[in-house]
């Protein structure tokens, strides 16, 4: 028995190395091609499945359901770690209909495609319809990395994704759940729904609250805390996915998002590592998860939907998205081009192929296997169709609707910032202002701009802000000794492309252009604003 389990473990220790080895080399192609690395993740995938050179099957990864269950915690607590209450608020009214209205319109208009385009029972159609809601941020995230949209549009997406992620895996299994009772009724689905999401917040707030205490008032071993911090947090993350998935199935991702939100937004040290770690250790994760499920598709399903099978893709992505977008964006400040590019980005990710996945099995142990053929099929072909397309061609689509402005950082929020702020933004370009004032972060909110609130001197704060994307930073503070600083820390430390520092005391100039930044003295641009009145 012993020989026989270490040549299982001698066959699969290559080829796990190798499937990092290769989602490694796919986020290159990704940098390198600027396409999302999902579309060579599922690439590499089929191609070690059966349908390629069969490296991968049904039987190689034997615990893949627990492995795929604590990888997608890891992932969606990466995403929500990484959402920013203070954007929330900024694109609320967006982002609240997205999960709300339009997830309740894909719900509904998919359900009710799967229904006549297939011909399946309502029961297996509300279960497709119900995995189908999830965005995730494990598609979404990468087209951001090569699509820089404004900032209301990103964080609508990410925001869409890491709650429809939530939202579809309990609603998922909360249907599966009703399809084997005998007398469904809405009480009963009303019931389990609660009962997860409840549980998953729950455990997510306890296991949050008790990392925050162990970060901020216990010594974790001054030689390598920030070490420590980060395998705190990351125990922390399986911890809430694994307890909460005990008490109530599927609660776990509900569970890990509520502790990634809540940590990502709290006062926590070593805030910089732990993501960065996370963002690491997501990576290979998701290139383990995506392209072992890859593998385990089969043409033969997917060929089995026939024409159907088109319909229902070609009704997601030209029917359902953009109705369930135009829907949850109207009446917003998104401009009609925006709006087309949301529409166009609603690639289906990791929770749809994990859980459809998991429910074949079970389907498939009750004798129900042209379900569990139809279910796999179905949610396997959007991915691959939406990922393909969407994924593929995001960021052609962002030029041609010219969505991708340039990124401009104004530190300080007084009248000056602010002024240059509307301007720009009436030109369509991505302004953030920088500023720490209550007051002047209200006055600058109040008026529509994007604010990141924190010292504008400090170059973590500036680095949370965005400055490694940006093109322009203009230091607009009243202060000349911290313009000069930030202009310093710009060029130096962040090489930004055109530095301009507002120069209060005329008698500054010099010293401002010795140092080679671009001056603006506030003297001299009220006189040109008088000879412009004059001419």
């Amino acid at each position: 028995m012993s020989s026989d389990r270490s040549n299982v473990t001698s066959q699969l220790l290559p080829l796990v190395a190798a499937i990092i080895a290769i989602g490694i080399f796919a986020q290159l192609l990704a940098d390198r091609f600027e396409v999302p690395s999902i579309v060579f993740l599922l690439t590499a995938g089929i191609a070690l499945g059966p349908e390629g050179l069969g490296v991968i099957t049904a039987n190689t990864f034997t615990s893949l359901p627990a492995i795929v269950g604590l990888s997608v915690a890891i992932i969606v607590f990466e995403g929500a770690f990484h959402l920013r209450i203070e954007n929330i608020r900024q694109a609320s009214k967006a982002s609240l209909r997205l999960v709300s209205i339009g997830a309740a319109i894909s719900l509904v208009g998919t359900a009710l495609v799967v229904r006549f385009a297939l011909g399946t029972g309502w029961d297996v159609a509300f279960l497709i319809g119900a995995l189908l809601i999830a965005t995730g941020p494990t598609v979404i995230t990468p087209i951001l990395q090569v699509v820089p949209v404004r900032d209301r549009v990103a964080t609508a997406l990410e925001t869409e994704g890491i709650v429809n992620d939530v939202t579809a895996a309990i609603l998922a299994v909360v249907v599966f759940k009703i399809m084997q009772l005998e007398e469904p009724t809405v009480g009963a689905f009303l019931q389990l729904f609660i009962e997860r999401i409840g549980t998953g917040v729950g455990v997510g707030v306890i296991v949050a609250l008790v990392i925050w205490f162990t970060l901020r008032y216990i010594d974790l071993s001054p030689g390598d805390a920030p070490r420590n911090a980060r395998l705190v947090v990351l125990a922390g993350a399986l911890v809430a996915f694994a307890a909460a998935d005990t008490v109530a199935s599927e609660a776990g991702v509900a569970a890990v998002a509520t502790a990634g939100v809540m940590l990502g937004n709290a006062d926590i040290p070593y805030e910089e590592e732990i993501a960065n770690f996370k963002g690491d250790i997501t990576l290979i994760v998701l290139s383990f998860v995506f392209i072992a499920l890859a593998a385990l598709l089969e043409f033969s399903d997917l060929l089995a939907l026939g024409v159907g099978g088109l319909i229902v893709v070609v009704a997601i992505v030209l029917v359902i998205r953009p109705l369930d977008v135009f829907v949850s964006t109207r009446g917003t400040d998104f401009t009609s081009a925006e709006r087309l590019f949301v529409s166009f980005v609603g690639p289906r990710g990791i929770i749809p192929a994990s859980v459809a996945t998991l429910f074949a099995v079970e389907l498939q142990a009750g004798g129900e296997s042209e379900a569990a053929t139809l279910l796999v099929g179905t949610v396997f072909l959007v991915i691959l169709s939406t990922v393909a397309l969407q994924g593929g061609f995001a960021r052609r689509i962002a030029e041609y609707l010219d969505v991708i402005p340039m990124r401009v950082l104004i530190i300080g929020g007084g009248t000056v910032g602010r002024a240059l702020a509307e301007r720009l933004e009436d030109r369509g370009e991505n302004v953030v202002i920088v500023e720490r004032d209550d007051s002047a972060v209200e006055r600058a909110r109040n008026q529509g701009h994007s604010v990141h609130i924190g010292d504008g001197t400090d170059s973590d704060e500036l680095r949370a802000a965005g400055i490694e994307n940006a093109k322009i930073v203009v230091a607009a503070t009243g202060d000349d000794d911290a313009n000069l600083l930030v202009a310093q820390l710009a060029d130096t430390k962040f090489d930004v492309e055109t530095i301009i520092a507002r120069a209060n005391n005329p008698d500054n100039v010099d010293a401002f252009e010795d140092l080679g930044v671009r001056t603006v003295s506030s003297g001299m641009a009220t006189a040109w604003g008088i000879d412009n009145i004059i001419e």
